[in-house]
């Protein structure tokens, strides 16, 4: 983590991002962010999966979130979950086995967080929520 008085660079490495630290919005720690999902065609971060739980790798949960339901807080050099814990820990996640992140885990993923959806096929944009 950064000292106060340094400044705080704004790029990470996807290979690093295990090491962002992510809390709750009353300042708890949560877990850390386990990886990007970048989309391939506009290079946007469109999810971060986050890692809650567990000890030496035991029990982790995998919970994938939108990428606006993180606010990054520059002072502290982590990321701030904007959504209650409870509605977080209540949403898609995983323990083992990852799913295959298609359109239909996507759209089950933007359903449950109440945010727009992807079209994720080769020449998509963004669908409306009802979509």
């Amino acid at each position: 983590m950064a000292a106060l008085d340094e400044p705080t660079q704004l790029l990470i490495q996807s290979n690093k991002a295990d090491a962002m630290v992510v809390k709750t919005r009353d300042g708890d720690k949560l877990g850390s962010v386990f990886a990007f999902m970048i989309n391939k065609r506009t290079g946007e971060t469109a999810y971060a999966i986050l890692s809650i739980g567990g000890f030496l790798g035991m029990g982790k949960a995998y919970y994938p979130i939108p990428f606006q339901l993180l606010r990054f807080e520059p002072t502290s050099d982590i990321y701030v979950v904007t959504i209650d814990r409870r509605v977080l820990e209540g949403g898609p996640s995983w323990a083992a086995n990852p799913p295959v992140f298609d359109q239909a885990y996507a759209d089950r993923v933007a359903s449950y967080y109440e945010v727009a959806k992807q079209d994720l096929s080769l020449g998509g944009a963004t669908l409306s929520p009802e979509a």
